[in-house]
């Protein structure tokens, strides 16, 4: 199995799912951080992602971590002022991140539009992209770092980030960060990492849960090519792996579905 193969675990239900991959995250930032001193995750957003971090947060074994050296990034971001409520990082806190003794200089958020760069999303992008660079290592080729884990939702549409079908972002190839303008659900305006600063991550952790998703998740591991479904280009250089239930796993062709579900 190669790394662009993707692992597949079915859960019963969303609540289990969520619960299972909380357990599975704080293992793999413990062992990240005995290995090597300090671990990196990249967050998503959504119901899902969001649903993860309240699970962590419910789970007694967050206290394994040492959160003082766990690096936070997260892998989009709606382009609107700090503090606002649809923000990735301000829903992230309120699940999360406010409960656990952080490090805040390693709390990387992305830009907002009420930042030093002001509405011009572009260079928020850039600045964000300029951070990664800076905790990259000499032999990161992309100039971003090598994620320990990289978290990402499934839309029903097979977005992931910002990146969205048929969208001028999915096709991105030089830049790890770009703005996304236009995108079709709301707000129009975001910041993403491109499919080659995702593919740099060790690993890669693919979310979908509910009916909703099926079709989705149906389609990105049916090898149609990352513009027509962004998600079926998302892999990490170690490991991907697609956390579903089962009801996001219904229009799974036989030979995709895995032999037992969790």
């Amino acid at each position: 199995m190669t790394a662009a193969t993707p692992q597949l675990v079915v859960h019963r239900d969303k609540e289990l799912m969520a619960q299972a991959a909380a357990a599975r995250l704080i293992t793999r930032i413990v062992d990240a951080q005995a290995a090597r001193g300090a671990a990196s995750v990249v967050l998503t957003g959504g119901r899902n992602g969001n649903a993860l971090l309240a699970a962590i947060a419910a789970s007694p074994a967050r206290d394994a971590i040492d959160w003082a050296r766990l690096d936070l990034w997260w892998g989009d971001e709606r382009f609107l002022p700090s503090g606002d409520p649809e923000r990735n990082a301000v829903q992230a806190r309120a699940e999360l991140l406010d409960a656990v003794p952080l490090d805040p200089a390693r709390v990387h958020e992305m830009p907002a539009s009420d930042g030093v760069d002001g509405s011009d999303v572009d260079a928020a992008a850039a600045r964000y992209a300029e951070e990664l660079a800076k905790a990259a290592g000499p032999a990161d080729r992309l100039r971003v770092p090598a994620f320990d884990v990289l978290l990402l939702g499934v839309g029903p549409d097979t977005h992931v980030a910002s990146l969205f079908p048929e969208h001028p972002g999915v096709r991105e190839t030089e830049l790890t960060v770009i703005g996304v303008r236009g995108a079709p659900k709301p707000p129009p305006t975001r910041i993403s990492l491109t499919l080659p600063a995702i593919r740099a991550a060790r690993e890669v952790w693919l979310l979908a849960a509910g009916e909703d998703k099926a079709d989705a998740v149906a389609l990105a591991l049916s090898g149609p090519g990352e513009l027509q479904a962004p998600a079926s280009g998302a892999h990490g250089t170690g490991r991907t792996l697609w956390l579903l239930d089962r009801a996001a796993a219904d229009r799974l062709p036989p030979q995709l579905y895995p032999p037992a579900s969790a």
